[in-house]
């Protein structure tokens, strides 16, 4: 029998994060992935460099990958150096894979990183959401939201 998952993952130390993508997407669910990586990146990523502002997930073949990701070369890396944006193998269960695909060819949905982080067992992970795209009105909704939500916080603190 299966384990059940937490609702709120586990981050340790939080690397990259894709904060363009709550304003670009309806976040419908999430799911944590294992990154696959060689020596170099996890050091770059440990550093604290990396960047997940443009990428996105895939599935090709029946396996997921996160293309686009940039993490730089390790400054003290030799020749066996990584290129900064090749494509990562996404580690997830097959059942959890063929969902996300379903969900993505049926709904038109997106997979889309949101954060990239170490957990407390020093492994690097995703947090991987499957959404799907906002438009223009909707996009002008949210910034009249937290506009709202912001002057609201002022007016408490002021006459509270």
């Amino acid at each position: 029998m299966a384990r059940p998952q937490n609702s709120v993952f586990d981050k340790f130390k939080t690397v990259a994060e894709n904060r363009k993508a709550r304003f670009d997407y309806y976040i419908e669910d999430k799911f944590e992935a294992g990154i696959a990586l060689t020596g170099t990146e996890v050091k770059s990523l440990r550093f604290g460099e990396g960047s997940i502002a443009e990428s996105f997930a895939e599935i090709r073949g029946g396996e997921c990958w996160l293309v686009n990701a940039n993490v730089p070369e390790f400054s003290h890396g030799n020749r066996f150096n990584h290129t900064p944006k090749r494509p990562r193998k996404l580690l997830l269960h097959e059942r959890e894979i063929s969902r996300l695909q379903g969900a993505v060819e049926r709904k038109g949905m997106t997979l889309v990183p949101l954060s990239i982080y170490f957990n407390s067992r020093g492994r690097a992970k995703v947090e991987l959401a499957l959404a799907k795209g906002k438009n223009a009105a909707d996009k002008r909704q949210t910034i009249k939201d937290r506009d709202w939500k912001r002057d609201q916080a002022r007016i408490m603190r002021d006459h509270g």
